[in-house]
């Protein structure tokens, strides 16, 4: 266990940090990053500033010298909710995956102001891990602020295997949705302890509905994804070097 004093905290981090703590260092390459300027045309409209990544984090890095894909969705914009363009990223990075992807769910689900549109992104997402899951391995990390509720939790439960901190939340609705559709006598929003109780980190590896518990730490995180991917099949591994020439071999002319 890492010493309290020297952990990296993954709920503080950003999601471009909790990528390259976890991948293999420099080896991250992000796809449509800010400045590619893929954010939402929809939010405007309704008087939301959108964020020129739509929130999501998508690119390709080495874990333990595999090339796979690398996804974090950020939280703090919207709760991580999944529009068109969010979800259309994470959809195609999964796609082009070699061997094997991450995943970073901090997320509560389809973003309403887009509605539909999230819902079918969400369906995209799903069919790309079932797809990618025959060949490679699909880890998913559940340990931010937000949790993963909604629709991305069911792409979560069809991931190979699920990483879980005390922190994290997993589940189907998040606590002010029950409290709404099934009254307060059902769940208090407002109840910490009984919120964690339900759908805490925790308890979700003690029911097996997550495979691994790690502490609220990058390294530790680190440690059990290389974990996860090494309990699959070998496959290519790969030097940075050889890396980055592929990547120059794939851009765009």
């Amino acid at each position: 266990m890492t010493p309290t004093a020297l952990r990296r905290s993954y709920v503080e981090s950003t999601p471009r940090e909790r990528i390259a703590a976890l991948a293999d260092p420099g080896s991250f390459r992000e796809i449509l990053d800010p400045f590619a300027r893929c954010s939402s045309p929809y939010l405007a409209e309704q008087g939301v500033v959108a964020q020129r990544d739509d929130g999501v984090v998508v690119g390709r890095a080495l874990l333990g010298g595999r090339d796979v894909a690398a996804v974090a969705v950020d939280g703090r914009f919207l709760g991580g909710s999944i529009g068109e363009i969010g979800g259309a990223k994470i959809a195609r990075v999964l796609e082009r995956a070699r061997d094997g992807a991450f995943l970073l769910l901090d997320t509560g689900g389809i973003r309403l102001q887009e509605a539909n549109l999230g819902l079918l992104a969400i369906a995209e997402i799903c069919d790309a891990i079932v797809a990618l899951r025959e060949r490679a391995p699909v880890v998913a990390v559940v340990a931010g602020r937000v949790g993963c509720y909604g629709g991305m939790s069911v792409a979560a439960a069809l991931c190979s295997q699920i990483i879980m901190s005390p922190v994290g939340r997993f589940g189907l609705n998040g606590p002010e949705v029950v409290e709404q559709e099934a009254g307060i006598e059902e769940l208090d929003a407002r109840d910490r302890p009984a919120i964690w109780q339900a759908t805490g980190g925790v308890r979700r590896v003690e029911q097996g509905h997550a495979d691994v518990l790690v502490e609220d730490d990058l390294d530790e995180l680190a440690r059990a994804l290389r974990d996860a991917f090494r309990a699959s099949p070998n496959r290519e591994r790969l030097s940075l070097e050889r890396l980055r020439n592929r990547f120059a071999q794939e851009a765009p002319r």
